[in-house]
């Protein structure tokens, strides 16, 4: 019996900065996960990802990663999209720093 597909986001790095991007229902990429389009059917998630990994001039890295809908957006599922989502771990700089 297949798995049931859960939800996702198409997720990369910029391809200049390497933040951490997210892919927008409007084709935009948001550094912000809750902005982020929830992709909740399966065939349309592929091809949000092929889209995605097209854009060679803008992002590297693009994949599917699993979400679950929140109050306010999309939220990880896993340890290390919750990681990634905050920034770098090394100072207190970008998305760190504008939490402050």
């Amino acid at each position: 019996m297949p798995k049931a597909f859960t939800p996702k986001v198409v997720t990369a790095n910029a391809l200049l900065e390497g933040d951490v991007v997210y892919l927008s229902e409007d084709d935009r990429w948001v550094r912000r996960l809750n902005e982020a389009e929830l992709l909740t059917d399966e065939a349309h998630a592929d091809l949000r990802l092929i889209e995605a990994q097209a854009r060679h001039a803008e992002v590297v890295g693009a994949y599917l990663a699993d979400v679950k809908p929140g109050p306010n957006g999309p939220e990880p599922t896993h340890f290390r999209e919750d990681f990634r989502r905050t920034g770098p771990s090394n100072h207190a700089h970008g998305k760190q720093a504008e939490a402050s």
